[in-house]
């Protein structure tokens, strides 16, 4: 009898988490969810994976090395949020630190296979950002470049086998309790509360806009192709960079069309005092490498998603679109 591989999912229970777990639920694996809350695959039908699922808190030492055992592959998407549930972090701040770099330096520890066992090295996927190359750095992407290079020092030394995927902006809606706290979500929600949409900027600065499904096929089709993307980081998005103005005029519009009311209005305010230079900076992504690789390619265009987003925080027939 085969063994089905065991794949351990971190942060299983947040935005992306919880879709990488749902498309893997498909898979006749063997599947672990880590999360700060229970994880259960959604989507139509039962798994066919073998689901475990477990809850813990990766916030305390100790507890990652029982959390990863026996894995064959895992997907790495815990992340440090603030008290108002946002990356935002700066320099000194041990928690975000441990979270987001020292977790991977513990990961190898854990996963490095012992000389005697003859066991292939454990394949790393990790959730790093698309902002890592561009400056001036902030705390979170110097944070997130670090762990890339752990990933890659332990590939090159044969303890696992590590894949950064460097997202760009991810928004959509997620299983309960699962939340997309993003920009794109933010303002949806102002919208159906009747609320302006507000910018710190013009509307001119763009981002490259990414489908939370879309993400997790990414992370799939990673661990499909891991030998040929281990060692280095790979760029992952829609391809295609969009102006934050027209995008919220957008969600303001499609808000409209579900509520029966006018858009609400889309205008600039000032930006906080905690705004930096991040806020304002285009990004745009080149996901052609990793698609060359794995064929992987997004699948729902921007105006879909945003209307599927917009449906799941109305209440509309959302649970059909996750």
């Amino acid at each position: 009898m085969v063994t089905r591989p065991l794949i351990t999912v971190l942060g299983a229970s947040g935005l992306i988490g919880s879709s990488v777990v749902a498309e893997l639920a498909r898979r006749p694996v063997r599947l672990r969810a880590v999360g700060r809350r229970t994880a259960v695959p959604a989507g139509p039908g039962r798994p066919v994976a073998d689901v475990e699922t477990r809850s813990v808190d990766l916030s305390r030492p100790g507890l990652l090395a029982e959390a990863v055992a026996g894995s064959d592959a895992v997907i790495h998407l815990v992340a440090h949020l603030d008290g108002a549930g946002t990356w935002r972090t700066t320099d000194g701040d041990s928690a975000a630190e441990r979270l987001t770099t020292g977790l991977v330096h513990e990961l190898a520890d854990a996963l490095r296979p012992a000389p005697a066992t003859g066991r292939p090295p454990s394949t790393v996927v990790f959730a790093s950002t698309a902002t890592a190359a561009t400056g001036p750095a902030t705390a979170y992407e110097r944070q997130k470049s670090a762990a890339e290079r752990v990933l890659a020092d332990a590939t090159a030394a044969g303890a696992l086998r590590g894949v950064s995927l460097r997202l760009s902006t991810v928004f959509g809606p997620a299983p309960a309790p699962a939340a997309d706290r993003g920009v794109v979500s933010a303002m949806a929600r102002r919208a159906l509360d009747g609320t302006p949409i507000t910018m710190w900027h013009d509307g001119t600065v763009r981002r490259d806009l990414l489908y939370v499904r879309d993400a997790a096929t990414a992370f799939t089709a990673a661990l499909d192709h891991a030998d040929a993307l281990a060692g280095r980081h790979w760029s992952v998005g829609s391809g295609r960079s969009s102006a934050l103005g027209d995008v919220f005029r957008t969600v303001a519009a499609t808000v409209a069309s579900r509520t029966g009311r006018p858009p609400v209005a889309v205008h600039r305010v000032e930006p906080p005092a905690f705004a930096s230079a991040a806020d304002f900076r285009d990004v745009s992504v080149d996901p052609a490498p990793f698609r060359s690789v794995t064929g992987w390619t997004p699948r729902v265009p921007l105006h879909e998603a945003l209307d599927r987003t917009v449906a799941a925080l109305a209440g509309t027939h959302g649970k059909d679109l996750l």
